[in-house]
């Protein structure tokens, strides 16, 4: 009984890290609307603590508690400044889809794209759909679309989508009882200000169990008429 006893202990106790370590599903509990004096209040509050970016932004998450933010929302924040190396994002928008669900992000200190939009719930447990290395963007290049593109914008390339939630990725079902989801991207002429020369689409795969099978490049509207 004893020997019994000295191997199980081990085995019970991976069981319960491995529990641990499972991230918990993200649901729309973790939606909070910023209130319109959010950011200056915080700035406010916070920058005395500019010298440390860890210290501000720890401070910044402090005030979404202080603002009425629920304990889902702030924990998802955390959760996301971790798995993005430091990104300070709110989740303002969630949609159930299927194996996994659709979270729409503001980012409040881009300068840019305040915008942003994940897939989670899924295997990975978030994926940021705007990580351009994730797409297959070796054959969008080695398409006849794309060279005839370069044609008249030489320096296209992929750029960030409107993410602000009035456009929404279209879902079809994939092989084997799996789900795609189509995804534009706008292609700038070299800078986020430079010409609009198009869009390219991409499917993001996923089997029937939410695990991601990888994207693949579907064709580009445009370019625009001149």
């Amino acid at each position: 009984m004893r020997f019994a006893r000295v191997v199980m202990f081990p085995l019970l106790f991976a069981s319960l890290v491995a529990q641990a370590e499972t991230p918990s599903k993200i649901g729309p509990s973790s939606v909070w609307q910023l209130p319109s004096q959010f950011m200056s209040a915080a700035h406010s509050a916070c920058d005395p603590s500019s010298g440390s970016s860890s210290a501000f932004l720890d401070c910044l998450i402090g005030q979404m508690t202080k603002a009425g933010a629920p304990p889902d929302a702030v924990a998802f924040t955390r959760l996301l400044h971790k798995q993005s190396h430091g990104e300070f994002g709110i989740m303002t928008g969630f949609h159930e889809q299927g194996p996994v669900a659709f979270a729409w992000i503001t980012y409040p200190l881009r300068a840019n794209t305040n915008y942003g939009f994940l897939i989670v719930n899924g295997q990975p447990h978030i994926i940021n759909v705007e990580d351009l290395k994730l797409l297959d963007e070796k054959n969008m290049k080695q398409s006849a679309q794309f060279h005839d593109l370069q044609n008249q914008f030489p320096k296209a390339n992929l750029w960030p989508g409107d993410r602000s939630g009035q456009i929404w990725p279209n879902s079809q079902t994939g092989p084997n009882g799996g789900i795609q989801f189509s995804i534009s991207y706008p292609l700038l002429n070299g800078c986020h200000a430079c010409a609009h020369a198009g869009d390219a689409i991409f499917n993001w795969n996923f089997d029937a169990s939410g695990k991601f099978l990888g994207t693949s490049f579907q064709g580009i509207i445009g370019p625009p008429l001149q």
